[in-house]
C-alpha cells in the first residue's frame, strides 16, 4: 500500500472519530440475546478496561490484529477478542491501559503507534467491565510476540473482509451453562461475537463511507 493511501485512511478516520459516536445503536446490531445485560447494571464492583484497535498497512490492504484468548477458567475463555485489559493504577488513563495491554499481550513496540480517537465505552454485564475501545494506526506491518500465557494466537484481519456483510452469521453459544443466541462475524473460521462484535459494528460504522481502496 501506498503510505499516502494510508495516510488518507487515517485522516479521514481520524476526522470521523471526532464526530457523534452512533454507540448503542451500532452496539445492538450485533448484541446477544443474554438476559445478563437486563439483570447485571454497572455498581461499586466494576471496573475499567480498554482495548487497542491498531490499523496498519500491508500489501494492498488494510489490517488490524485480534487475538484467541486461551482456554482458562473465565467467561472469555477461548474468545477472539481486540489486545487489552485491566486499568492499572500506575495508568495515566483508559488510553494508556489500552496501549501498555497490547504491548504486554502481543509485543507491540509503541514507538510508531499514533491514536485517532475512540469508541463509545461498553459495559460487559458476564465479567462486570467496562472496557473503552482505543482506535490508533502505525504507518507498517509490526512485529507481534505474543505473551503465551495470554494469546494463543494473533489474527490479521483485512478491514475490507470484515466489512463484508457475507460474514455475519448468528449462532447458538453456550455460557455457562446457559444458550444464548448471538450474531457473530466469521473470519479464519472463528466466530468473532459478543462485545468484540459490538465494537466492530460501531467501528465500521463510522468508518463508513471512508475509501478502503489503497
Amino acid at each position: 500500500m501506498a503510505q499516502g493511501s494510508f495516510s488518507v485512511f487515517t485522516n479521514e478516520l481520524f476526522q470521523k472519530l471526532k464526530d457523534p459516536l452512533p454507540g448503542e445503536s451500532a452496539h445492538q446490531v450485533m448484541q446477544s440475546s443474554s438476559k445478563l445485560r437486563f439483570t447485571v447494571k454497572p455498581n461499586e464492583r466494576t471496573r475499567k478496561s480498554a482495548v487497542l484497535i491498531l490499523f496498519y498497512p500491508y500489501g494492498n490492504e488494510i489490517y488490524f490484529p485480534l487475538i484467541l484468548r486461551p482456554a482458562y477458567d473465565g467467561v472469555h475463555s477461548g474468545q477472539v477478542a481486540f489486545p487489552g485489559g485491566r486499568y492499572e493504577k500506575t495508568d495515566e488513563n483508559l488510553i494508556r491501559t489500552a496501549l501498555r495491554e497490547a504491548q504486554e499481550e502481543i509485543g507491540l513496540r509503541l514507538n510508531d503507534v499514533k491514536v485517532l480517537g475512540i469508541l463509545t465505552e461498553l459495559f460487559i454485564p458476564a465479567s462486570n467491565f467496562y472496557v473503552l475501545p482505543v482506535v490508533a494506526t502505525i504507518p507498517y506491518r509490526p512485529d507481534f510476540y505474543p505473551d503465551p500465557r495470554e494469546v494463543e494466537d494473533i489474527f490479521q484481519i483485512k478491514l475490507k473482509e470484515i466489512s463484508d456483510v457475507s460474514i455475519i452469521g448468528t449462532s447458538e453459544i453456550q455460557i455457562r451453562g446457559v444458550q444464548i443466541v448471538a450474531p457473530h462475524y466469521e473470519v479464519n473460521g472463528y466466530k468473532i461475537w459478543g462485545a468484540t462484535a459490538m465494537m466492530i459494528s460501531e467501528l465500521l460504522s463510522v468508518i463508513g463511507t471512508v475509501d478502503l481502496e489503497v
